[in-house]
């Protein structure tokens, strides 16, 4: 943990009963930054986040806010904030009431409470919104009361919990950009709870993807999306080709492979992995060429083409059985294809990934195309 960290995990693990939600959590999040915690339905995340807020006690370990252990603090003296899927406003309040209540119960001054008000629902573009109830605003103008309503009292972090789930695509999709763009404009720090991962690529600093309670990695969007640690970020992290082989050669952060057919590759390699051991070869569907009647590259059969405007989306069937998804831009010379035609797949040098091969099946895997 950094001088600048807000709220540190400390070797935190969560019990109920012999189930284990989260085990041996050890991290730190900063001033200032947006960090989510993603993974699916029971990874251990919206139970982290419900440690961070004080409804549920570690089991084992520490939860630290501003350097002070608050692992046995109750939630209102914690000076954290949490905005849930529902926004519980008050329906019989105005939007400036609602927005006011926190530091009404805080006796700040009526002078001070009408200034902080005014200036929160300006952060949120709702200024002309605060004689308004509830009831007579969208979806999306009600989140935006919710997030002043928590951030008004200035806390060390705010924690959101799926916030976004109730909203449709669209404005789901607007409101992300709005939540990171008043996230840059208080600077306060954001916790943000998601099984969603374009909105975690769209709005956050870092990343914890986690998995069965435990955080399988943390790091930008762009080092989750291009450096995976394991088969199940690979595959949860947008799409990914997941190719069985066997190490031939490992040196430092580089590695060699044989592929099930016998193509060998070379590329970037995760930790430990030795001569012999069982891995996966990842590679991105972008980072994937096609080509017809030539020696180089995997031999792979169309299953099924879909256009999908910038770009055709084709799903492949390796000699072994693997099913692979290739993204074709305008720019590839192709002839026409039709399922059942054979093609040679090659890839960027830069563009695959050693990992060690997982006992466990991802929940997110390549052969996944719906």
């Amino acid at each position: 943990m950094t001088d600048d960290t807000v709220i540190a995990i400390e070797h935190v693990t969560k019990r109920f009963g012999s189930f284990v939600a989260v085990e041996d959590a050890h991290f730190g999040i900063k001033r200032g930054e947006f960090f989510s915690m993603l993974g699916p339905s029971g990874c251990g995340k919206t139970t982290t986040l419900r440690m961070i807020a004080g409804f549920e006690q570690p089991t084992t370990g520490a939860i630290r806010l501003e350097g002070d252990d608050v692992s046995r603090i109750p939630p209102y003296q914690r000076n954290v904030n949490t905005v849930f899927q529902q926004y519980a406003l008050f329906p019989h309040m105005s939007v400036s009431a609602n927005v006011a209540f926190g530091l009404q119960s805080k006796k700040v001054p009526k002078s001070e409470i009408a200034g902080r008000v005014a200036e929160m629902l300006g952060v949120v573009r709702l200024a002309d919104f605060g004689n308004r109830k509830p009831a007579q605003l969208s979806g999306g103008q009600q989140q935006r009361v919710a997030l002043a309503r928590a951030l008004v009292n200035y806390p060390s972090a705010l924690l959101l919990d799926e916030p976004l789930g109730a909203l449709d695509l669209k404005l789901r999709q607007t409101m992300q950009l709005e939540l990171k763009r008043i996230q840059r404009e208080v600077g306060i720090t954001f916790v943000f709870v998601t099984h969603d991962q374009e909105e975690a690529l769209t709005m956050s600093d870092r990343i914890a993807v986690m998995s069965e309670g435990q955080v399988e990695q943390i790091g930008t969007p762009e080092e989750i999306y291009h450096q995976p640690a394991s088969e199940f970020v690979a595959g949860f992290i947008g799409m990914a080709n997941l190719l069985p082989a066997t190490i031939d050669a490992a040196a430092g952060d580089r590695g060699t492979a044989r592929l099930s057919d016998g193509t060998v590759v070379e590329a970037a390699a995760t930790e430990g992995l030795s001569v012999g051991d069982p891995a996966t070869f990842m590679i991105r569907p972008e980072r994937m060429h096609l080509a017809v009647g030539t020696d180089a590259g995997l031999v792979t059969e169309v299953v099924d083409l879909v256009f999908q405007g910038p770009l055709i989306r084709f799903e492949l069937r390796a000699a072994d059985g693997s099913l692979l998804v290739a993204h074709v831009g305008p720019d590839d010379d192709l002839p026409l294809l039709r399922p059942g035609d054979h093609v040679q797949v090659t890839w960027e040098t830069d563009g695959g990934r050693l990992l060690r091969r997982q006992e466990r099946v991802s929940v997110a895997a390549a052969a996944d195309f719906d």
